[in-house]
């Protein structure tokens, strides 16, 4: 699956997630909702990254571990797309420009 169709796939989910909150709140969640459930699954996925590590008991953590990344990475898309970034572009540029730092570092 190819990034596009992983974006396509988070904002399709995203719109349901909606039309939910419509139906049981009136409005939608703003940006700043979203980043606050965002910050609640990095606490979660901080947890099983310990469990996973083996210094915290969690049951099935690696299936959790899972769904808890996935959930991370469905919130830094629909974050991304809701504030005009092209998450895409700007990983690649990021990621090229840290690995020329991180490789003149070694090289010196």
């Amino acid at each position: 699956m190819k990034f596009r169709d992983l974006e396509k796939s988070a904002l399709h989910l995203n719109e349901l997630y909606e039309q939910l909150e419509i139906k049981r709140w009136g409005r939608s969640w703003s940006t700043t909702e979203l980043a606050l459930g965002f910050v609640g699954d990095v606490g979660d996925l901080a947890k099983l990254i310990q469990a996973n590590a083996g210094i915290r008991d969690i049951d099935d953590c690696k299936a959790k571990l899972g769904h808890e990344l996935s959930d991370c990475l469905w919130s830094i898309i629909v974050l991304a797309h809701k504030c005009g970034i092209d998450l895409e572009a700007e990983f690649v540029k990021n990621t090229g420009e840290l690995a020329e730092y991180v490789s003149g570092e070694l090289a010196s």
